[in-house]
Order: structure tokens, then C-alpha cells, then sequence
């Protein structure tokens, strides 16, 4: 018995592999050489979105306001999510919100970010309010709003230039105004630092870090508000390009060492999905995780009525 399920789980995670590596067009499908352009291009979008969700399902009565928590997604591409999304990750949960392109809320699927159509992937949203929501009392929701665009600066978003069709701190603006009519924001994921990573760059991007989580502080109206910084990755390549991504993480960690409720989140064990940029998928649900204990770490008070509180209200939901 025990044979045939390991046999079946090395099956189903072979056929999981194999499409990832279609989607990324590194093989010819056809073993008979290449496809015309088009074509390939077609089938390998099809193998990428083959998990893609079918359907939409809006929310059908939305949580008191008081206990929606909404965190916003912001940065880049390894924040907008370049991972496979495999067919778990498309489980809606009646505590996990999200919304769509349109502003309606919905039930949250991956991928959660829907700026770029022919990029997105998984992200880390998902794992990271699952996470959450595993630690708080069963009242409470989550909502995790998308504001990610791939390959964006940080002048980019301190200048409010549009990328990719977005204008980033007005979409980022137009969000935060969004989310506090239905929730409390109650804080910021961030991941950006590539697209400075360069020699010219690196000696700013101290002081543009820091007047841009002023600007997303001002928007939101709340000086103190969580930011939860994540790393960039530990497999860039060549080895200079690591040299300039350390000098980004030296600089993250020293804005949080200087400011309040600010923490960073470990990068350095995850791996990235073939390219040297990109966290794969197994990476990201791993960093959603991180995100929601480092933020649960931030937030939470480790008093003994706080946590005899919690240990209360945890064990009612069982």
C-alpha cells in the first residue's frame, strides 16, 4: 500500500515538474523538433495557465469592517509572484480575500496579481494570509489587496510614473482608499531592490526606501503601520550581480534596525525558478509563511493575558 502511494506522489510530482518546465519553454512538446513561433508561444501560455482559476467567485456578504484585516502587496516582480501556480493554490477560503481587476472583492485565488496577464504567477499572498489566519481568532479575515508591477524602481513608484499600464503609487493610493472603506490596513508586504541593484543606484536607494515608506505611511494615515521587507535572493548571477543585490539587503536591514515596526524577512535558503531572479513556487508559499510570522512577531505583544486571550479564542474554533 504504502508503495503504490509513494509510486501515485511521485507521479503527480513528476507531471508538476514537467508542465513547470514546458510553461518555461525550455523543451520542444512535440519531440519532433520545434513548433513556429506562434504556436509555441500559445502552447507553452496554455501549460503556464494551466492552473490558472476557471472561475470568479465574489464575495457574498463581506466581514464587519472591524475585523477585516487588509494587507497590501507591493514592489516588483518577486512580490507580483513568477511562480507555477498549482491547482491547491486556486482553493478559495471564506477568511481569504482578495480583489479583482474591476475593485469587486472576491474569494482569493492564486495568482493574486493580474497587472501583467502575460507574467503573473504565484505569489506569496496566499500562503501568507492562510498563515495568518491559522493564528488569529476565528472573527477575524483576511484581505490581501495586489499592487506589485514587475521591473519597477523604486524612483518609479516615489515618482508615480506609469509601468506597464500603472500608475504605481496612484493604483497604490487608489487601493489604500479602497480597502479602508470595507477594512483596517494593517500593514505593507514589500519586495523591490532589483531594478536598483546597480552601481548608479545603490548609494540613493537608502534615502528613496525611506521617503517612500513615509509616502505609503501618509497615504494610509497611520505613522506607525507594519512594513514587512523581504530579501532579495541569494542566486543571482554572476557573482557581482550578488555583490550589488547584498549591498540592497545591507541597506534593508539597516532602514530596519533605524525605524519602527519594520522587519525584514530571510531570503537566503530559497531558490529561484531557473532564471536567478525569480523565487519558484515552492519559495514563495515558504516567504508567504515568513511574512505572516515575522508580522504576527512584529505585532503581537508576548504577554501571558495575550496569550492566554488567543489560547481562548483558538480553542473555541476546535
Amino acid at each position: 500500500m504504502k508503495s503504490r502511494i509513494h509510486k501515485k506522489n511521485l507521479l503527480i510530482t513528476s507531471l508538476t515538474f514537467g508542465l513547470f518546465i514546458l510553461a518555461c519553454g525550455q523543451f520542444s512538446i512535440t519531440g519532433k523538433g520545434h513548433q513556429p513561433h506562434g504556436q509555441q508561444a500559445q502552447t507553452n501560455e496554455n501549460l503556464w495557465k494551466a492552473n490558472f482559476p476557471k472561475s470568479i467567485e465574489y464575495v457574498d456578504k463581506m466581514p464587519d469592517p472591524n475585523n477585516l484585516w487588509i494587507f497590501i502587496m507591493a514592489g516588483q516582480s518577486n512580490m507580483a509572484g513568477r511562480g507555477f501556480v498549482e491547482a491547491p493554490d486556486t482553493l478559495p477560503n471564506k477568511r481569504i480575500l482578495t480583489i479583482d481587476r474591476s475593485n469587486n472583492w472576491i474569494y482569493a485565488k492564486e495568482p493574486l496579481h493580474f497587472y501583467e496577464p502575460d507574467l503573473t504567477g504565484l505569489d506569496c499572498g496566499s500562503t501568507f494570509s492562510y498563515r495568518m489566519i491559522e493564528s488569529l481568532p476565528a472573527h477575524i479575515t483576511i484581505g490581501i489587496i495586489p499592487c506589485a508591477v514587475g521591473g519597477t524602481s523604486i524612483a518609479q513608484w516615489l515618482h508615480d510614473d506609469e509601468f506597464r499600464g500603472v500608475k504605481l503609487l496612484s493604483n497604490f493610493t487608489a487601493k489604500v482608499n479602497l480597502s479602508e472603506k470595507s477594512g483596517i490596513i494593517k500593514g505593507i508586504l514589500w519586495h523591490q531592490g532589483e531594478s536598483d541593484a546597480h552601481t548608479e543606484f545603490i548609494p540613493s536607494y537608502a534615502s528613496k526606501l525611506d521617503s517612500l515608506f513615509t509616502v505609503f505611511r501618509s497615504i494610509v494615515k497611520n505613522d506607525s503601520l507594519p512594513i514587512l521587507i523581504g530579501e532579495l535572493g541569494s542566486f543571482a548571477d554572476p557573482k557581482e550581480k550578488q555583490y550589488r543585490w547584498d549591498s540592497i539587503n545591507e541597506i534593508i536591514h539597516d532602514y530596519a534596525l533605524k525605524n519602527c515596526n519594520v522587519s525584514i524577512i530571510n531570503t537566503q535558503d530559497l531558490n529561484h525558478r531557473g532564471d536567478q531572479v525569480h523565487f519558484n513556487s515552492e519559495s514563495q508559499r515558504i516567504l508567504g509563511k515568513r511574512f505572516a510570522e515575522k508580522y504576527l512577531e512584529l505585532t503581537m505583544p508576548a504577554t501571558d493575558e495575550y496569550n492566554e486571550y488567543f489560547h481562548d479564542e483558538l480553542n473555541r474554533q476546535e
